[in-house]
């Protein structure tokens, strides 16, 4: 199918997702890549599912928003890989109007719920640490469902305007889009309308909620170390800075990305298209696969239970 440039699409019907030019020669390559990661983010996120499940221990609030984590990493994963394995494999570059709107709208939304789960988190180590004895009377099961259908709405709600924006431009520039998904600045930059709108809202997720999340989670922080600190042995202060060593790299390995990534993808008008696309496609192909692997590491109730699975199944 051959595509033109200078076609004018006032509202096409199909998107070219192009995947990612320049490295053409190595698209296998890179599909293997994709494909490893994919289902190491299906086995790991199925994984810490069953085992919470499994294991009466873990039927707390930490764990409870830890499978909520591995839910929203399953639905940001599935809505992007298997399109772009497509892609590199069939050369299926098509992906219909419609559909590029809606797989934006599950990226995005994803990523807000995502964020929000990484503040409710901090929320539970705060109350932990800070308020132990009170723990159990503050998080009770009602009060997470809670947390957890207001972090999920807050998401819901913050990704719609996204492809309600997208669907009401004019595209008369071209209808290929210069990498392996439908991100929303990708999609707007080809509009030929002004669509300051659609930039200025991205701006106010990015900094007014996922910023503010940021706050929160700083200030959470902040308690906690205070609290640390004034226990009164080094031995207390490290067994409990541990129980929040798995969030800390958690929360760097999702916000660090992307937050590069929102700014490059706005002012980086000067970086090789390349590059763009790898940055991307590290914070969103990446982050579904590290969260399991490091819970499953850092967090001793899980790494026991797996080895009990193991050791149970070999004898």
């Amino acid at each position: 199918m051959s595509v033109s440039n200078t076609t004018v699409f006032t509202n096409p019907s199909t998107f070219i997702l192009l995947g990612i030019s320049g490295v053409e020669r190595a698209h296998v390559w890179v599909s293997i890549l994709f494909c490893t990661v994919y289902i190491l983010a299906i086995l790991g996120n199925f994984t810490i599912l069953f085992i919470v499940k499994m294991e009466p221990s873990l039927h707390v609030p930490m764990y409870y928003f830890l499978c909520m984590l591995a839910v929203t990493d399953l639905v940001l994963s599935t809505s992007i890989l298997p399109k772009t394995l497509s892609i590199f494999w069939f050369n299926f570059r098509e992906i219909g109007f419609s559909a590029c709107l809606t797989q934006m709208y599950f990226i995005h939304c994803a990523s807000a719920i995502e964020s929000g789960i990484f503040t409710a988190m901090a929320l539970d180590r705060y109350v932990a640490i800070c308020h132990p004895l009170r723990y159990s009377t503050i998080l009770t099961n009602p009060v997470v469902a809670k947390i957890g259908l207001a972090v999920v709405l807050r998401g819901g709600m913050l990704a719609l305007p996204y492809p309600i924006l997208a669907s009401q431009w004019p595209y008369c520039k071209t209808n290929i889009i210069l990498q392996p998904y439908c991100a929303h600045m990708a999609v707007v930059n080809l509009a030929c309308a002004d669509t300051r709108v659609s930039s200025y809202y991205g701006l106010f997720v990015l900094f007014c909620v996922l910023g503010l999340d940021v706050i929160f989670i700083a200030l959470s922080y902040i308690q906690i170390l205070r609290a640390i600190f004034r226990l009164p042995t080094k031995d207390a202060r490290l067994k409990t800075f541990r129980t929040c060593i798995s969030h800390l790299c958690a929360i760097l390995a999702f916000y660090i990305p992307n937050l590069f990534f929102s700014l490059l993808h706005r002012f980086g008008q000067n970086v090789p298209l390349h590059f763009h696309v790898l940055i991307a496609n590290m914070y969103l192909f990446m982050t579904p696969m590290l969260n399991p692997i490091i819970y499953g590491v850092r967090t001793k109730q899980i790494r026991d239970r797996l080895l009990r699975l193991f050791t149970h199944e070999g004898a």
